[in-house]
């Protein structure tokens, strides 16, 4: 709607309704029939919505319509394009909407005004950067990103602007922290808790709510038990003390041991097992669910895209919370963020940087007892879920067949457990969640 003056003079409708992966429009809305320059002082404005402005074959090569609603407005004589977006944000978005801006332009030979929302809602992040491009296809302004900006451009001055390059780990830390925020804010909370593990994952979302809700909003919980090495006590009472946040230490042993003994008799004749191991992450989850009753805290989950991809992650244990701050961000990438986070100041101690992950829920255990190298696993998940491949292409990149076989079995035999995982912050062009929707119960092909 174009408001003057305390009216509504024009309104116009989106043509084009997106219903691939995240986007369900069509489900709720129908189409504009028609779409006609808006007359505005003299001057015919092209208003198109968001979708309206991406069925450029040539750049967008799976695009599923057939009429290009930018084109069908240059033919009514417009004397300037304003696009208004919700466009979310993921890896590469950025480059690509300012080429689909300037294809109009070179074709249309008009000026272009892209103006997207900042902010997060649910899983998505919109990551604003709303850009002005003159009709000789300059840029000829950039809003920033990440964060609210109010900017003016004068259409007819052709004086250009060098773009913004940021680094993409800056803006995966920055989109981290706007949905982390505006989640937590627009859910009705004001604080944050998550367990401490010493670990690089539970570091990074502990400095990441600290960004975004400071020092004072955010409690650390540290629950060891006779599994836990003595760093990881020492570095997250270092890496808290380095945020400067609360901290509550709650050990599990006690509990672990009087589940044991009741469990005791049900157990009798059965070796021990992952059941053991389940438990004592499961006594976790109960401990910080209950101080998130207690005291009205919004509960983070730890876990990260390459953990949730193999289902290394516990129903009802280390799974419990409101919002998976990092689950679609893969093992490797969350120590680039820890690095980027200690740009400055180093506040995530560097032995969390250094020593192999574990779960700590038997002796001596490591990730990679159960899981390939992340160097290994990260690109493999990556090609498959973000990519689209099959095991085929994928063992063409070099790749030992049987071991990709087992990987992307593993994935889709994780459903059920992602099904019940919170809310996860989406920052690939392919996020668990709303976006990739797979059944669960399947025919095993084992």
């Amino acid at each position: 709607a174009l408001l003057y003056k305390g009216k509504v003079v024009a309104r116009r409708y989106k043509s084009l309704l997106p219903t691939y992966d995240v986007f369900d429009e069509s489900r709720h809305f129908t189409p504009a029939v028609q779409n006609e320059p808006v007359l505005f002082k003299g001057h015919r404005l092209g208003v198109n919505i968001c979708e309206d402005m991406w069925h450029v074959p040539e750049l967008w090569p799976e695009t599923p319509y057939h009429k290009d609603p930018v084109a069908l407005l240059a033919h009514q004589r417009v004397d300037l394009f304003i696009n208004m977006s919700c466009s979310p944000y993921h890896e590469g978005k950025s480059k690509l909407r300012r080429a689909l801006v300037q294809h109009h332009v070179a074709k249309h030979k008009k000026p272009f005004v892209f103006v997207n929302q900042v902010g997060g809602n649910d899983e998505l992040v919109f990551d604003g950067r709303s850009f002005a491009v003159s009709r000789e296809g300059q840029l000829q302004g950039q809003a920033k990103a990440f964060d609210e900006d109010l900017l003016l451009v004068d259409t007819d001055d052709q004086t250009a602007i060098e773009p913004e390059e940021r680094v993409d780990i800056q803006d995966i830390h920055d989109a981290l922290v706007l949905g982390l925020r505006d989640y937590t804010q627009k859910c009705g909370f004001k604080k944050v808790l998550l367990g401490l593990s010493g670990g690089i994952d539970s570091s990074v979302t502990a400095a990441l709510a600290v960004s975004a809700l400071g020092k004072q909003n955010v409690l650390g919980v540290l629950m060891p038990s006779h599994f836990s090495s003595k760093g990881s006590v020492t570095d997250s009472l270092k890496l808290a003390k380095n945020l400067d946040i609360q901290t509550e230490t709650l050990p599990i042993a006690p509990a672990f041991k009087t589940f044991l003994k009741t469990l005791k008799p049900a157990f009798h004749g059965a070796k021990p097992n992952v059941a053991e191991e389940n438990l004592q992450a499961r006594i976790r989850g109960t401990l910080l669910m209950a101080l998130s009753n207690k005291f009205g805290m919004l509960l983070l989950t730890t876990g990260n895209k390459s953990e949730l991809s193999m289902g290394y992650c516990t129903l009802y244990g280390d799974m419990n919370g409101g919002l998976g701050v990092i689950s679609d961000v893969l093992k490797n990438t969350v120590y680039r963020v820890g690095r980027y986070i200690n740009r400055d100041k180093k506040l995530i101690p560097e032995d969390c940087f250094t020593k192999a992950p574990s779960a700590e829920l038997r002796p001596n255990q490591k990730d990679q007892d159960s899981l390939p190298p992340y160097d290994i696993l990260d690109p493999i998940v990556e090609a498959y879920v973000e990519d689209g491949l099959d095991v085929d292409e994928i063992a063409a990149k070099g790749y030992a067949r049987a071991l990709v076989q087992r990987i992307l079995y593993a994935i889709d035999a994780s459903e059920y457990k992602r099904r019940q995982a919170a809310p996860g912050l989406r920052l690939s062009n392919k996020a668990f969640g709303m976006g990739r929707r797979m059944p669960i119960a399947r025919k095993d092909f084992r």
